[in-house]
């Protein structure tokens, strides 16, 4: 299992801090920081603030996922890569579906990058297929084969291209961990307790259910965001993943 994995349930829990502004995401760091172990950052939060968002969080002491899901020809998608290096993300992403050679160019620019400069190196995860998506709609984007096989098939060229893990649905884990043995990393978005609304997820599971499916890290944001009490919720999902 990666090193960057704790004892303890709460630091495989990472927040999505899917807010508008700085001061909102300044709000839930405060929050939340030593109650969960990673801050997700995402495009909107990023284009709002830009890296501005990544120091504040480091400052606090908190780690940081950077969710661009990178997907450009390879030398850009390597040359973003470097700069989430220079900013000392613990994870960014980019999309698998960009191919191997983007994903193995990143990956050498990233650790050329923690190399030269003495950075800790990131961990890199490629995204699969979206949580949002169903057979409907990976239909009406040409890919015909069934979701989890075509997950499957893109976990293990991403291993191939030298990548640390995937995002994947939790109805996915077992393919992946078929296929890609017990240290790929897989991260789990789709969280969700049954009375929770699934919102635009259409593949889901409950924090437990994910764990003992093999997920590593579990990224959850609206079931604590719109919680009535979020450091209960935060609680809760602790517990059943304890």
């Amino acid at each position: 299992m990666n090193p960057i994995i704790q004892n303890s349930p709460k630091d495989r829990i990472i927040f999505a801090l899917d807010v508008e502004h700085f001061h909102e995401a300044q709000h839930w760091v405060t929050l939340l920081k030593d109650r969960v172990g990673i801050l997700k950052v995402g495009k909107q939060l990023f284009t709002h603030s830009g890296p501005k968002i990544i120091d504040m969080i480091s400052q606090k002491g908190q780690k940081v996922f950077l969710d661009l899901k990178y997907h450009d020809i390879p030398n850009t998608v390597a040359k973003a890569g470097e700069e989430a290096t220079k900013h000392q993300v613990a994870m960014f992403n980019l999309h698998a579906l960009g191919g191997f050679e983007m994903m193995k160019k990143t990956v050498e620019a990233s650790r050329a990058v923690s190399k030269n400069l003495n950075l800790p190196k990131p961990i890199i995860l490629a995204v699969t297929i979206l949580t949002s998506m169903d057979g409907e709609t990976m239909k009406e984007v040409g890919i015909q084969g069934p979701i989890v096989e075509e997950v499957g098939r893109l976990a293990v060229l991403a291993q191939k291209a030298g990548i640390d893990g995937v995002v994947a649905s939790p109805q996915e884990i077992g393919i992946i961990r078929e296929r890609c043995g017990e240290e790929f990393l897989i991260v789990t978005p789709g969280i969700r307790h049954p009375s929770d609304k699934k919102d635009d997820q259409k593949r889901t599971l409950t924090p437990r259910e994910a764990i003992e499916a093999g997920a590593d890290y579990l990224v959850i944001g609206r079931p604590i965001k719109e919680a009535k009490d979020p450091i209960e919720a935060v609680q809760k999902i602790v517990e059943d993943i304890s």
